[in-house]
């Protein structure tokens, strides 16, 4: 019999899902009741599209612990129109939404072609510099154009929390770049990885920018591997990020805790 960790139960927030998806359709109430029993506290699921932020938005109604973030993904931006960010400035409406995103640029997968991406991106920061609300930055080998972008940006808003760098992968140059405009990094399951260069550079981010995440159901911890991920395992993500910060995981999970609360004004 495969054995799994026991995991301890910590209050704790997970700052990215992707709960609408397909992954968990027939055991959606039973993966929430799993976390909120773990202690999970809050679950930011986050829309990709259109049709995905309305069911995010359908999915944080029905629980008092799930929140929505509203965008679209740079993988979606080939068919956007500007009235598909009409749509998303509707759901922005939502009480319940609390960053826009996911949002940014991907030129590893290049899914869409880098104008329409570089496009819907300006689209997205323009909103959310209308509205104040804090996104959410997808970046994968794009982080040269991202950074110019966001330079910018940062200019026309209020400059103490303009949202989350996603999944951060970046070296510490990197990271030191989005942390002089801001940002905050999130870190997954991905760091507890045997080939991960992510301790090195999380020992270097100051602990009131770090934030923990799933992005379930992609990049579950090493324990899981091969496996779905869900909210659950983001205790696990603690216990691995006290370990490379030398702090106890209860010291961890009340720090990212106090910084998503900052961030996502829950």
């Amino acid at each position: 019999m495969e054995r799994r960790p026991t995991m301890q139960k910590l209050s704790v927030i997970d700052t990215h899902a992707h709960l609408d998806m397909k992954d968990f359709a027939t055991d959606y109430d039973a993966v929430v009741a799993r976390a909120i029993d773990a202690g999970v506290s809050k679950i930011l699921t986050v829309g990709t599209d259109v049709k995905s932020s309305a069911k995010a938005i359908e999915l944080s109604q029905k629980h008092p612990q799930i929140f929505a973030a509203v965008g679209i993904h740079p993988h979606d931006a080939a068919n956007i129109q500007k009235t598909d960010i009409n749509r998303i400035a509707e759901m922005v409406k939502s009480p319940k939404v609390v960053a826009l995103g996911e949002m940014g640029l991907d030129f590893y997968r290049n899914y869409s072609p880098r104008e329409a991406q570089l496009q819907v991106l300006k689209w997205q920061l323009e909103l959310a510099a209308e509205v104040s609300l804090p996104v959410v930055i997808h970046d994968r080998q794009a982080a040269s154009d991202v950074q110019k972008i966001l330079a910018e940006w940062v200019k026309l808003i209020h400059p103490q929390c303009p949202g989350v760098i996603h999944c951060f992968s970046g070296d510490k140059q990197t990271a030191g770049r989005y942390l002089d405009m801001g940002f905050y990094l999130a870190f997954g399951g991905y760091i507890s990885y045997p080939n991960s260069r992510a301790p090195e550079v999380i020992k270097t981010v100051p602990q009131d920018r770090l934030l923990v995440e799933t992005d379930c159901p992609f990049l579950p911890p090493q324990a899981y591997r091969g496996k779905r991920n869900e909210p659950t395992y983001i205790i696990l993500t603690v216990v691995t990020l006290g370990g490379i910060l030398g702090k106890s995981a209860e010291a961890v999970a009340n720090q990212t805790t106090e910084n998503a609360e900052r961030v996502f004004k829950f």
